[in-house]
């Protein structure tokens, strides 16, 4: 029962609830460095909400991964242009770009300073600027994490920037903003959502307040996924999702991860490979050899309950086990296309190197169990195709 929990300072959820940036934007302060992705379309009423607050705004587009050249590229450029709070909206990847250009405003030292695995790591030296979070996607749950993950092409790897303060200062989810998404992002960014769920669950650092979290998160997205990547515009689906990516984020910040995570950061630094579907390439063969780890070597680990009440969970049925769960998520992935390994871009010859980065990875830290490397190849080798479940039975 030792444990803390911090999240962002304010959560508003809730459809239609965009219309409360006028407000917040305008006590943040008087210019915004607005980060926001590609799409011009989307970043005009932006713009115009908050010219109605009376803030200024400056653009800083992220096309695709933020990467470490960008982000402090970036970041100088806010400071010259004088922004003194942030407005990211967008994915998973433009709000962890919003959460390190708001620590960088306010803290000028070299970014690698501030970098896990492969920078020093180091404290920030004051606080950010202020953050509001608004996603687009129902996924990451970045609007509620502290820390921000970049790429750094040159040593192939994606890395965080992590301290307490980062969590951003409102954390804004509409679900009305989510409508818009494909059939593909809504099934890469909800896989992400549902394996964060799970591995915080069954984390070594989990605790009783990320559990119900975690429970509840599981329930609804287990219910919606499937119906919001067939039918994108069914309010009811897109809430559940949104509310479930806020409580994987609220979870993973708070419990860790596990072994799936610690794998994406390699393979996303590697391969330009969708993170959701990595995750979901991944999630079997990670949920099998934990299972059969822990039978041989820590038979009494909690997490071995913990997988089969989030079976239970998951299947709305107090007499399913883990192996229902899996058969049933394998038929999910059939379903929504889901790739192997091999299909982005992995050769059975980058297995070494991939083991080898996940190992030095935080979140493979929070895995219920420590696998050895030869468990850890076995992993990589069984998910380079993705498996097959002949019935294909849909449960989500």
């Amino acid at each position: 029962m030792n444990f803390e929990f911090a999240t962002a300072q304010r959560i508003i959820f809730g459809p239609g609830k965009l219309c409360e940036l006028p407000t917040l934007a305008g006590r943040m302060g008087r210019r915004a460095a607005l980060v926001t992705g590609s799409s011009a379309e989307r970043i005009m009423p932006i713009f115009q909400i908050l010219k109605k607050s009376g803030v200024d705004s400056a653009a800083f587009s992220i096309k695709g991964e933020p990467t470490t050249d960008r982000i402090a590229a970036l970041a100088r450029q806010a400071r010259e242009q004088e922004c003194d709070f942030v407005v990211a909206f967008g994915g998973g990847s433009v709000i962890d770009a919003g959460k390190a250009i708001a620590a960088l405003l306010t803290n000028t030292r070299d970014l690698t300073d501030y970098l896990e695995v492969i920078g020093k790591g180091e404290p920030l030296d004051e606080d950010p600027a202020p953050c509001i979070a608004i996603p687009t996607t129902a996924g990451t749950g970045a609007e509620v994490t502290r820390n921000a993950v970049l790429l750094s092409p040159e040593h192939q790897v994606k890395v965080s920037m992590r301290h307490p303060k980062m969590l951003p200062t409102v954390a804004l989810i509409d679900p009305e903003l989510t409508v818009s998404m494909s059939p593909e992002v809504t099934a890469s960014t909800g896989l992400d959502a549902f394996t964060q769920l799970l591995e915080a669950f069954v984390s070594i650092k989990a605790n009783p307040l990320t559990d119900g979290i975690c429970r509840e998160g599981l329930r609804r997205v287990s219910r919606s996924l499937y119906r919001a990547y067939i039918h994108g515009d069914d309010m009811h689906a897109r809430t559940d999702m949104a509310f479930g990516s806020l409580c994987s984020g609220l979870a993973l910040a708070n419990a860790g991860l596990g072994a799936v995570h610690g794998f994406a950061g390699p393979i996303g630094g590697m391969f330009n490979a969708p993170h959701g579907m990595v995750c979901a390439a991944l999630l079997p063969a990670v949920v099998q050899t934990n299972l059969e780890a822990m039978k041989q070597r820590d038979p009494e680990n909690p997490a071995m309950d913990r997988y089969g009440e989030a079976a239970r969970i998951m299947l709305q049925d107090d007499a399913a086990t883990i192996d229902n769960a899996i058969e049933r998520l394998i038929g999910l992935c059939t379903q929504m296309f889901v790739p192997g390994l091999g299909d982005l871009g992995v050769r059975e010859t980058d297995i070494p190197a991939i083991v080898e980065k996940a190992k030095n990875a935080s979140s493979m830290k929070g895995n219920p169990i420590v696998l050895t490397d030869q468990e850890l190849a076995d992993i990589l080798e069984e998910s380079l195709t993705p498996p097959v479940d002949g019935n294909s039975t849909l449960y989500l």
